[in-house]
C-alpha cells in the first residue's frame, strides 16, 4: 500500500466516521471504485483508533468525566457516593448499557460470518437511502428540547438497539444513533455529542476484537502503516467533528440526508451499468 493510498483511506475514515453518512460504506466503497486491493482488518482498525483518539480529544472534559465518575463506579479512585447522580456517572452507565446490544449481536455475526456477506455495495446504496429517509424524519419531527442531563436507562437502551442497525455497511453508526435521539427528543448537538461518545466503547470492542484475532501475525511494515494511518484518520475526526457540531448549532441535518440519497441513487446506477 503506497502512503497515497493510505492518506486517502485515513482521510476518507476520519471525515466519515462521526457524519451521519456510514464510514464503514465508504472504506468498502473506496477500494471497489478504484481497483485498490482491500486495506484488510489491520489498516480498518488503525484508522478507526485514530478517530477514537480525535473524539477522546476533542471531548477531553467529557471523557475525562467519564473516566473519574467509571473509576468511582466501580470503587477505584473517588467514593462512589460523590459521583452518583451526576451527569457524568448517568452519562458513564447511559453508555455502557447502550453498548451491550452492539456486542451482542456483533459477536453473534462475527462468529456466523454473517457481516462479510454484507458487505456489497447493492447492501451500502439501499441502506443508504433507507436511513437518510429515516434520519430525515427523525431529525424533522424530533423536539430540540432535552440535554444530555435527561439521558436515561430507557433513551440509552433504545439508542442502543438502533446502533445495531450499524453492523449494516451504509446504514452509518452515527446516522442511526443520531436518527434514535431525535426521535427521543434531545437536540442536534445533544444527539451528536452522545453519539461520539457512545463510538468510544463501540469502537474499543471492535477494535480489540479484531487485535486478538491477528495478533503476532502483523508484520513491522504493516505496523508502521497502521500508525500512519491512525495519525492521519485522527487530524481528518477532528476537522470533521468541529464541523459537525458547530453545523448542528444553527442548521438540520439535511445536507446528509441529500448525500445519502445521491449517494445511493449513484451507486445503484453504477451497478445498473456494471462498473460495481
Amino acid at each position: 500500500m503506497t502512503l497515497f493510498q493510505l492518506f486517502i483511506l485515513a482521510l476518507v475514515q476520519g471525515i466519515t466516521e462521526f457524519l451521519p453518512i456510514s464510514s464503514s460504506g465508504h472504506l468498502i466503497l473506496v477500494p471497489a471504485l478504484t481497483g485498490w486491493a482491500d486495506q484488510g482488518q489491520i489498516i480498518d482498525v488503525s484508522v478507526h483508533i485514530g478517530t477514537l483518539l480525535a473524539v477522546l480529544l476533542y471531548f477531553r472534559q467529557d471523557t475525562k468525566g467519564l473516566f473519574l465518575a467509571g473509576a468511582a463506579s466501580i470503587g477505584v479512585g473517588p467514593a462512589k457516593r460523590a459521583t452518583e447522580g451526576t451527569l457524568y456517572h448517568k452519562l458513564f452507565w447511559a453508555l455502557i448499557i447502550g453498548t451491550i446490544p452492539m456486542v451482542i449481536v456483533g459477536g453473534m455475526m462475527v462468529a456466523t460470518g454473517l457481516n462479510d456477506h454484507m458487505r456489497t455495495a447493492e447492501v451500502i446504496a439501499a441502506t443508504s437511502i433507507i436511513f437518510g429517509i429515516a434520519l430525515y424524519y427523525a431529525d424533522k419531527l424530533g423536539t430540540v428540547e432535552k440535554k444530555l442531563d435527561r439521558m436515561a436507562i430507557k433513551p440509552a437502551l433504545l439508542i442502543g438497539l438502533a446502533q445495531i442497525f450499524a453492523l449494516i455497511p451504509g446504514a452509518s453508526r452515527a446516522g442511526v444513533t443520531m436518527t434514535a435521539a431525535r426521535q427521543l427528543g434531545f437536540s442536534r448537538p445533544e444527539a451528536a455529542r452522545f453519539s461520539m461518545l457512545l463510538s468510544i466503547p463501540a469502537i474499543i470492542a471492535s477494535g480489540a476484537a479484531t487485535a486478538l484475532s491477528v495478533a503476532g501475525t502483523i508484520p513491522t511494515e504493516m505496523l508502521i502503516n497502521a500508525a500512519i494511518g491512525a495519525a492521519f484518520s485522527c487530524a481528518a475526526a477532528l476537522v470533521s467533528i468541529h464541523f459537525l457540531m458547530r453545523w448542528l448549532q444553527r442548521a438540520s441535518m439535511g445536507i446528509f440526508v441529500v448525500y445519502r440519497l445521491l449517494l445511493g441513487v449513484g451507486l445503484f446506477t453504477l451497478i445498473g451499468m456494471g462498473i460495481l
